[in-house]
């Protein structure tokens, strides 16, 4: 993907590099804290390297080494893969990093096709309205036409009115969901079918 700019001031959109993995962990945790979420756990920076640099592990599937028509796309890691999260910075003409967008391929058992979703997007209270947050929406669908998918999708919290009216400014549709987590015990195990 090459550097986006047009209309950000001067910005430009590119992927994070390892020498930003420090700044993003500060955004993500500025994102926490304005979506009045928990911090994030100790150690984000070192799972994130694993999730946005080895393109190995975890991320090889769906799509971490192969797109979904089974070619290969995308900023392939260090070890020649993919990596499973992508992760795009919003960079100011001084350099700093003023957002963020982070997204991966999914898949959708009702339509029996991947898309790509977002599963955060960021900017910092002071970078709002500049410009940026469109620049990282085309940055997100420049890296779904490079996977070969045709849809995005993301969910932002109900009570954040602003984000929700630039999102509809893109043309995007919503549906009415909640989002649950379950935490799961690693120690315990479930019985596996034929076990």
């Amino acid at each position: 993907m090459s550097d986006r700019d047009g209309g950000g001031g001067g910005a430009v959109v590119r992927h994070a590099r390892a020498e930003d993995l420090g700044r993003v962990v500060e955004l993500v945790a500025e994102h926490a804290e304005y979506e009045k979420a928990a911090p994030p756990a100790p150690g984000l920076a070192t799972r994130l390297a694993g999730l946005l640099f080895d393109g190995e592990g975890p991320g090889e599937g769906p799509y971490g080494r192969m797109g979904p028509d089974g070619g290969s796309h995308g900023q392939a890691g260090p070890g020649g893969g993919l990596p499973r999260l992508r992760c795009l910075v919003a960079e100011l003409p001084d350099g700093s990093l003023a957002g963020y967008a982070t997204c991966a391929p999914e898949l959708s058992t009702w339509d029996g096709v991947a898309y790509l979703h977002m599963d955060c997007l960021y900017l910092t209270s002071t970078a709002r309205g500049h410009g940026l947050g469109p620049l990282l929406m085309d940055a997100v669908r420049a890296e779904a036409r490079a996977l070969g998918l045709t849809e995005i999708q993301w969910q932002t919290p109900a009570w954040n009115e602003g984000a929700i009216r630039f999102y509809d400014r893109l043309g995007a549709t919503s549906k009415e969901k909640r989002r649950y987590t379950l935490p799961v015990d690693p120690a315990a195990s479930a019985p596996v079918d034929g076990e």
